[in-house]
């Protein structure tokens, strides 16, 4: 049941993490899940491996530096080759940052946004480059693109790792391991229940089916694309509108469908 190919994917028990784990297990990828919750883990396991493909689980939270030591120690000891890495574990968090909000909710945020991506691909891209081979899919947001007024500490977290992709992505150049930025728009899963957000405009709104956020994301990768957004309408929002406003002119746009309790005006 082994394969020649090896996956990580980090958020890999719910949403586009799962999507994407069942699109690389149909396309006969062995398979490294890393989420926070050990049952989930188990059953995704169960469902993924009906594609004939080894299954590992690691439970780890993220936000925890030892657990990313442990999680590459633990992968370097079972001589895991990852041809692909996939960086898609995050969160979101919402409400009025200086009334509102908790202090120490966004700085996990920022841990598990910002600081799990930077250690994860210090240590594990490291390795791709040093084989000189393999594919990277880091998964932002096309809020980072653009100030989110109610959302300003999850806004921010992604504009760091849009701007952190390319900076890496333009170091690495001269080596055969690619990078591809996945930047979904508001997608239909449990973000915004779990980010507090689920009384506001966007959070009530129709959302992209995360199965074909997924696909696109995995075409993407798979053709050495720079980057690709969930849906077009996403598309459009990102490299139209958020190119042609100002920071002011975006941060207002956005005020009004991420304002909480913005679904009841």
């Amino acid at each position: 049941m082994k394969n020649e190919k090896l996956a990580l994917i980090t958020g890999a028990s719910n949403g586009i993490g799962y999507e994407l784990a069942k699109i690389f297990a149909q396309n006969n990828f062995d398979l490294i899940l890393v989420a926070r919750g050990q049952k989930k883990l188990d059953e995704t396991k169960k469902e993924l491996e009906k594609f004939k493909v080894k299954v590992h689980t690691y439970a780890a939270d993220l936000s925890s530096f030892d657990d990313i030591v442990s999680l590459k120690s633990w992968s370097t000891d079972a001589g895991h080759q990852i041809d692909v890495l996939v960086l898609n574990a995050g969160q979101g968090y919402g409400g009025d940052f200086i009334h509102s909000t908790l202090l120490e909710r966004e700085l996990e945020l920022i841990r598990l946004n910002v600081d799990s991506v930077v250690h994860m691909s210090k240590l594990f891209i490291k390795d791709m480059v040093q084989k000189n081979k393999g594919k990277v899919l880091i998964t932002s947001s096309v809020s980072g693109t653009a100030p989110i007024p109610f959302e300003a500490v999850y806004g921010a977290s992604k504009a760091f790792i849009n701007s952190f992709f390319y900076a890496l992505r333009n170091e690495i150049r001269t080596s055969n391991v690619s990078m591809t930025l996945l930047m979904p728009g508001a997608t239909e899963t449990n973000f915004f229940k779990n980010a507090g957000q689920a009384d506001t405009t966007v959070g009530s709104m129709k959302k992209d089916d995360p199965a074909e956020v997924a696909q696109r994301a995995y075409y993407a990768l798979m053709s050495h694309h720079e980057y690709v957004y969930g849906s077009d309408d996403t598309e459009y929002m990102g490299d139209v509108l958020n190119r042609l406003q100002s920071e002011s002119q975006k941060a207002q746009r956005h005020r009004i469908i991420s304002e909480p309790e913005s679904a009841k005006k």
